[in-house]
């Protein structure tokens, strides 16, 4: 290929958009001729290492998105350390089915069993199948909401919470909530409920959740929507933390 039509062609290719064409067409050119590819075969298989880059950027746009705070996958959690848990309804969530029935899954156990990993593999899993997640913790989007009416845009904030496919909430029960925190918090669950999954992950058992929500009525309602479709996991065991600190000092 001369210089002119390759430069031509290099820009044209950055106007359409199409890095991976543009990066690979000069080497996939050269094996396809060593091959004995014809172009229809040639063109196929640029246009698939296209595709496979889009779907690759489209997963890193989407988890950047979700906020994660870290990025964790299944496939590095430790199911031998909660033995209780099963490990096939894991597995059969990560399908993220359940996220296209508008279910829920709340995470129950101590700190440090595993509830945060969990949460953030299924999200991880939901931005790999193309879908919408956001993360944040319990406290922080309270904050965020109190500040959001504060400042007159909370409707903003709630069409933004009801748009995600999947919405995880961590560390709900770690410290107690203000009334108007919880009837906020109540406000998203509410809108939420059979239009967009949740997974919410708690360090008390829900006979103790009155203790965050500060009423038993605002506390039944908000039980009443999250748990009438929902997948109810228990991490109960000790603390990874600790488990690594007995070792260390083992």
């Amino acid at each position: 290929m001369t210089e002119a039509p390759q430069i031509l062609l290099d820009h044209r290719l950055k106007s359409l958009r199409l890095p991976s064409v543009l990066r690979e067409y000069g080497k996939l050119a050269r094996q396809a001729a060593a091959e004995g590819l014809d172009h229809v075969q040639f063109l196929a298989r640029l246009i698939e290492l296209e595709m496979i880059d889009r779907e690759r950027r489209m997963i890193e746009r989407r988890i950047k998105a979700a906020k994660f705070p870290a990025v964790k996958s299944l496939d590095s959690f430790d199911f031998k350390a909660i033995p209780a848990l099963n490990k096939m309804q894991i597995l059969e969530l990560a399908r993220c089915e359940w996220i296209e029935r508008r279910e829920n899954v709340i995470a129950l156990g101590p700190s440090g069993t595993g509830k945060t990993h969990i949460a953030l593999g299924l999200g991880l899993s939901a931005c790999q199948k193309g879908l919408s997640v956001g993360f944040v913790t319990a406290a922080a989007l309270v904050h965020e909401l109190i500040e959001a009416a504060d400042d007159r845009r909370l409707q903003r904030l709630q069409k933004l919470m009801v748009s995600q496919d999947l919405l995880i909430i961590d560390e709900l029960g770690f410290v107690p909530l203000s009334k108007t925190g919880a009837e906020l918090l109540f406000e998203v669950i509410s809108q939420r409920y059979e239009r967009g999954s949740i997974v919410i992950t708690s360090n008390l058992p829900f006979d103790e959740w009155t203790e965050v929500f500060g009423s038993e009525r605002l506390t039944g309602a908000i039980l009443d929507r999250l748990t009438h479709h929902v997948h109810i996991l228990e991490l109960n065991g000790d603390s990874y933390r600790l488990r690594q600190s007995r070792q260390t000092q083992d």
